[in-house]
């Protein structure tokens, strides 16, 4: 059983920065590669972001890539999401994930994550 839980959202303008978390507890952090993803009003969750359990590798969908920027810190037990030149289309609920690698890893594939975060909430002014 992993717990994970977000922090760091809230509201910025268009252009500008924010970074939020998440703090994992319960089983080996390491054992876990990690996910952001997101849902906005009305939409379905889509993947954001994707980290391997030692942090060498990183995935990122299409619409985020150059502006953001995704991270552990494996003694802090956590996984950051920096977030650059926000978009109003970026306003979504940010939550992460854990997928335990065993045979394989899908990075952005939601539905090979077996853990997830309540998320928080990021909102773009225009």
């Amino acid at each position: 059983q992993v717990q994970l839980v977000e922090s760091g959202g809230g509201l910025v303008q268009a252009g500008g920065s924010l970074r939020v978390s998440c703090a994992a507890s319960g089983r080996t952090f390491s054992n876990y590669a990690m996910g952001w993803f997101r849902q906005a009003p009305g939409k379905e969750r889509e993947s954001v972001a994707a980290i391997s359990w030692s942090g060498g590798t990183t995935y990122y969908a299409d619409s985020v890539k150059g502006r953001f920027t995704i991270s552990r810190d494996n003694a802090k037990n956590t996984v950051y999401l920096q977030m650059n030149s926000l978009k109003p289309e970026d306003t979504a609920v940010y939550y992460c994930a854990a997928q335990s690698v065993g045979s394989g890893w899908y990075p952005l594939a939601l539905k090979h994550y077996d853990y997830w975060g309540q998320g928080t909430q990021v909102t773009v002014s225009s």
